[in-house]
């Protein structure tokens, strides 16, 4: 077999924890597989080198902050490299430029277009295993990118699928995917399988465990992704093609996202056009935007209301002044923060009745109010105070009892 690992920077946040993942490579080739590991940067360093950067810039440039960030990732692919040599096996390291990672010039945010394995395979014949910097790639300029924020999950899954692997095996500091945060809900428990689509869901609804654009590989080019503890040898959660097994369980997974805004534009025109002149500011300026409302029109107005980070509600506010003054003035812009939008997911919501129905009712029985609400084919979201978000996520975990064991 031909596996790629992925290891996180808890896994590789010490010497001692980077010698124990050059021995569980090892021991993974010694079973007759070829191995290609991506590694993060350690624990704290991406936030140490981007803090240093800052002292010296206030606004630094985006170029020169991805030749910074990227070098943590370069120190992790030496040391584990010469840890497995260490250990009696046969290593190289790679960078994303020496692999040929190929990006777009979005700095700092950049999206893998090509991923050349030449480098990769010629390491195989050599019986080596193959350490790949995650995080980073290189545009066609020749200049250092890097891809945001998890973009060690979109490397390992992006070179899974390049390199036609059997498996993308994705080590965490958590043994797979569980129902709930466990951390709020106690009785939460591990997904043996779920869908990719579902996957995607919970990714972009606040689960941590994977990056978005890693499951979009994935999925596209189904690649299984296997996301376990580098701690133990349990059997983690399988990202797969979904199955018609799935689709008999209504809800997989409860998910909250905090630190949401909302902004309501009261009294505008419901005009043709209206709503391309409110979003593009904010679409220019890189805000992104989630659940949309707008109101029945009355006597040709209407009020529009959207969520949207809290981190970029000042500056949206700002936006919209200074953009659509004349259709809403600033007193007509409304606001309010602390908002969470708690959120259940599930393929078999497709073929099941009643699923929202049971969510309302949940939430009405511990007395939470819901202001804004989102759904999809497998997934619905309401927004809700932030201080009920923990007692929602329990109530509706419980509610689906999702920490009951199926067969």
């Amino acid at each position: 077999m031909l596996i790629v690992q992925k290891f996180g920077g808890t896994s590789v946040g010490s010497a001692e924890r980077i010698k124990a993942v050059a021995r569980r490579c090892l021991a993974t080739q010694r079973q007759g597989h070829r191995v290609a590991v991506i590694v993060s940067a350690m624990s704290g360093e991406t936030n140490r080198l981007l803090a240093l950067a800052r002292e010296i810039s206030p606004e630094p440039n985006e170029r020169e902050l991805d030749v910074i960030a990227s070098t943590g990732e370069q120190v992790t692919v030496g040391l584990l490299a010469l840890a497995i040599q260490a250990e009696g096996g046969n290593a190289i390291s790679l960078l994303g430029h020496q692999v040929r990672i190929l990006t777009d010039s979005a700095f700092a945010r950049a999206r893998i277009r090509e991923v050349d394995v030449h480098a990769i395979t010629d390491a195989f014949a050599q019986d080596r295993i193959v350490v790949i910097a995650g995080f980073q790639g290189v545009n066609k300029g020749g200049n250092i990118t890097t891809l945001g924020r998890g973009g060690s999950d979109t490397s390992a899954v992006a070179v899974a699928a390049a390199l036609k692997a059997d498996v993308c095996e994705i080590y965490t500091d958590v043994d797979g995917v569980y129902t709930a945060d466990p951390n709020v809900v106690p009785s939460a428990r591990k997904i043996a399988r779920i869908s990719y689509e579902e996957m995607l869901e919970l990714a972009s609804l606040g689960a941590k465990v994977l990056q978005i654009r890693s499951v979009e590989f994935g999925m596209k080019y189904g690649v299984p992704i296997h996301v376990r503890s580098s701690f133990n040898d349990n059997e983690g959660t399988w990202v797969v093609p979904e199955d018609k097994a799935m689709e008999s369980v209504v809800v997989s997974g409860v998910t909250e996202t905090r630190a949401e805004a909302k902004i309501t534009m009261v009294g505008i025109s419901d005009a043709a056009g209206i709503q391309a002149r409110v979003f593009r500011p904010l679409a220019e300026a890189g805000i992104v935007v989630d659940v949309i409302v707008q109101a029945s029109s009355s006597e040709g107005h209407t009020d529009l209301t959207f969520t949207l980070p809290k981190g970029d509600l000042k500056r949206a506010r700002d936006l919209l002044a200074k953009h659509c003054g004349d259709i809403c003035p600033a007193d007509r812009i409304r606001s309010e923060e602390n908002l969470s939008k708690v959120s259940v997911v599930g393929v078999g919501m497709r073929s099941h009745a009643g699923v929202a129905l049971k969510m309302f009712e949940i939430l009405a029985r511990e007395n939470i109010r819901i202001q804004l609400i989102s759904t999809s084919e497998i997934k619905i979201s309401c927004v809700i105070d932030t201080k009920y978000s923990e007692l929602a996520v329990r109530a509706l975990h419980d509610g689906f009892e999702l920490g009951t064991v199926r067969a």
